[in-house]
């Protein structure tokens, strides 16, 4: 006889997401890409940028581009207070990992999601589009957008809208 070759199903842990709120909504990004966040600073702007693209930031002698998420999401500037603050993440590239900025209203918390708390995303119905949201996560009663840190933050593509709102300007 031959020992059977299943094992015990072995759940999925949580994984952990930071939160923060943008435009009066609740989103996350998962920590694994956060390296850290910092306070909002001045940033330089850099002519030919997307305008989701607020500027450049020094962060520790590296220069560093700094996204507005809601202009990236269709909306109008994100308005600066007292808790908006810049989160830092890095992404794998093709050519080395890539870090970034996005400028937020205000962190909230660390959040441990369970994978059977968290939802597909919606077909329909949100702000912003579809293929940003990996999922809605459920937390103490509140829904929380959770977001597709590689897709938001899509190098090729921003290059792709920069490149072409220059060819309009110049054309």
């Amino acid at each position: 006889m031959h020992a059977s070759q299943s094992s015990p199903a072995t759940p999925a842990l949580p994984s952990q997401y930071l939160t923060f709120l943008l435009g009066g909504e609740a989103y996350a990004l998962g920590i694994l890409s956060i390296k850290e966040i910092i306070e909002y600073t001045h940033m330089t702007e850099v002519p030919l940028m997307p305008a989701c693209i607020r500027g450049v930031i020094n962060l520790r002698g590296a220069v560093v581009p700094v996204m507005d998420l809601q202009v990236r999401f269709g909306q109008a500037t994100s308005a600066v207070s007292k808790r908006t603050c810049i989160v830092i993440v890095e992404l794998p590239g093709s050519e080395g990992p890539h870090t970034m900025g996005v400028v937020v209203d205000a962190v909230s918390e660390v959040l441990e999601i369970a994978p059977q708390d968290i939802e597909p995303p919606p077909a329909f119905g949100t702000h912003i589009r579809t293929d940003f949201i990996s999922g809605i996560g459920k937390v103490r009663g509140r829904f929380v957008i959770l977001l597709d840190v590689q897709r938001v933050l899509d190098l090729d593509e921003l290059q792709t809208l920069s490149e072409s709102l220059a060819a309009a300007e110049n054309g």
